[in-house]
């Protein structure tokens, strides 16, 4: 039997990358899935990321939503209810990097990383605890960042984000273990993705290397496969725990 048959779960941001990863995990273990991308640029990537989740025998919807827009997120949670029935696991997933020195960064930049990493967070999950509550069951997973747990330069606002992810998601553990709705955090370290394509080469990926005791850069299925053990049963007695998916990193 599959860890997560006829569940239905929510990924923010699944259009490419970890989202896109942790997507296909969820369903190669029986989740019916619903997804958000949020720009025309990746309305191709997501409609064929609908195609290969529905060809493993699930049901699967791509939706354009901003998970930073509280209006857009209460539509998009409406509408995945109105269509599967219920929300049982929600990843957090949507996530921006705007890394600049804190003097040259401007008020912009900082609330754009705020709004899609961290009140996008708020944002889906004000929404989906409704559903779980009404079920007396639930997952959610939020993920944050190694850069969250230690700091970076040049990436404050970054670490900020994902810094407040991992209190959100402790307070909200406290909340709603009551109810039998779990909430937990990831914190990657250094993946192989578009996102982090710059470090992965030359003198600076040498360099990162370094500090990694496993020695290489993670992969994005690495990721989900930790997002599937917080998903499914096996991890029914850990909530508002952070686990840092980073090779050592955090050692």
């Amino acid at each position: 039997m599959q860890l997560l048959q006829n569940k239905v779960a929510i990924v923010t941001g699944a259009a490419r990358g970890i989202g896109a990863a942790i997507a296909l995990k969820l369903a190669e273990q029986g989740a019916h899935i619903a997804f958000t991308y949020v720009s025309d640029s990746s309305a191709e990537k997501a409609a064929a990321l609908e195609v290969q989740i529905q060809a493993l025998g699930v049901k699967a919807k791509a939706y354009k939503s901003n998970a930073a827009v509280f209006a857009e997120c209460e539509s998009f949670v409406a509408d995945v209810v109105k269509e599967f029935g219920t929300v049982d696991i929600c990843v957090n997933n949507a996530g921006i990097s705007k890394d600049n020195l804190l003097l040259r960064m401007t008020p912009e930049q900082w609330d754009d990383v705020m709004d899609i990493n961290l009140k996008s967070v708020f944002n889906m999950t004000k929404q989906v605890i409704r559903p779980m509550m009404k079920a007396k069951s639930g997952s959610i997973i939020n993920m944050s960042s190694i850069i969250g747990i230690r700091g970076n330069a040049g990436q404050s606002s970054y670490a900020a984000s994902k810094a407040g992810i991992i209190g959100f998601t402790k307070s909200v553990a406290l909340e709603l273990g009551s109810r039998n709705i779990r909430c937990n955090a990831i914190a990657p370290g250094f993946i192989e993705t578009d996102m982090t394509h710059y470090l992965q080469e030359g003198d600076a990926a040498n360099e990162f290397l370094k500090k990694i005791p496993l020695g290489r850069f993670g992969k994005a299925e690495e990721i989900a496969n930790t997002t599937l053990f917080l998903a499914s049963d096996w991890s029914n007695y850990i909530t508002g725990q952070v686990i840092s998916a980073c090779g050592g990193l955090n050692i």
